[in-house]
């Protein structure tokens, strides 16, 4: 299966922001396990909606495969095609690179062909794209036409001049009457330079607006 971007970067509009802390060795990815609903996602104006929904008969039975420490609750889509994202904005640039890596568990309803895609964007101080990394898609051969979720993950690092991180979490529907894109346990974690205690920092949870930085995935088959 053949994919692309559509990226449109631009400056960062904050609708509003927080601090929190950021601590290397820890998951930046705030509820990327649906345990909270979802919360601490932004929806995207002309897609539709990720969705936080139980574990069960409905989607995936939790004697299915998946994570082992598996919680209540898994993200799905809704419509035929849903996106949600969060940023993370650190304050100010790196200044060597950092290694990172970004993982997940995704996958999908039997021998559909609808997937799920976690993508995190390493933005500049003016909000433009320098970098990225990508997990997904876990086709149906991939799980060998079982329903369930699958481990995936990425390494790399982390580019300098590094500002901010937009995470971005894709859900396509390809068949059937439900967006059966699976994910559950997201995470994004950051390493401690070599010779770095790993101190907290402080960094501000951006809302972006949404006019002002922009993804969308598109796949032709």
């Amino acid at each position: 299966m053949h994919f692309r971007h559509l990226l449109a970067t631009a400056l960062l509009a904050v609708a509003c922001s927080g601090q929190a802390a950021v601590v290397y060795g820890s998951n930046l990815v705030v509820n990327g396990d649906a345990e909270a609903g979802t919360a601490g996602w932004s929806g995207y104006d002309v897609y539709g909606n990720i969705q936080s929904v139980d574990y069960g008969n409905n989607w995936v039975l939790p004697t299915q495969p998946g994570p082992s420490d598996r919680g209540a609750k898994m993200f799905t889509g809704t419509g035929a095609y849903a996106v949600g994202y969060q940023a993370l904005d650190f304050g100010m640039a790196t200044t060597q690179s950092i290694g990172y890596s970004l993982s997940g568990w995704l996958g999908g309803w039997s021998s559909q062909t609808d997937n799920a895609l976690f993508y995190v964007q390493f933005l500049d101080a003016f909000g433009v794209e320098i970098g990225g990394a990508t997990i997904g898609a876990v086709t149906a051969a991939d799980r060998n036409n079982q329903t369930g979720l699958f481990y995936r993950e990425t390494e790399g690092q982390l580019p300098v001049g590094t500002s901010a991180l937009a995470f971005w979490l894709s859900m396509e529907r390809n068949g059937g009457g439900d967006n059966d894109g699976y994910a559950d346990n997201l995470a994004f974690v950051l390493e401690a330079p070599a010779g770095e205690v790993p101190e907290p920092g402080l960094a501000s949870l951006l809302l972006l607006g949404l006019g002002a930085l922009g993804w969308a995935r598109r796949r032709a088959g």
